[in-house]
């Protein structure tokens, strides 16, 4: 018994570590936005939305077009690019 609670302990406490997270990204260069399941390591990328994590790729697909389209520093971009 004592096993057990140890393993569902371990279990509840993963669990979130382990949750899938998608960001929006926006190529400085291009302009171009996309959906990255990484949070990009490159300073010059920037994460729109404010930061935001997404938790399923559906969710940062359907955001994509509105955070790609706010005025992020002294650029707009409106083109977006899903990439799986």
């Amino acid at each position: 018994m004592k096993y057990l609670l140890g393993a569902a302990l371990s279990v509840a406490l993963l669990t979130p570590a382990l949750a899938d997270e998608f960001y929006v990204v926006q190529n400085p260069t291009t302009k171009d936005c996309t959906v990255t399941a990484q949070k990009p390591t490159d300073s010059k990328t920037i994460v729109m939305g404010n930061g935001h994590v997404y938790t399923s790729r559906t969710e940062a697909e359907g955001a994509i077009k509105t955070v790609c389209t706010e005025t992020n520093g002294n650029s707009t971009s409106t083109t977006t690019t899903i990439k799986k």
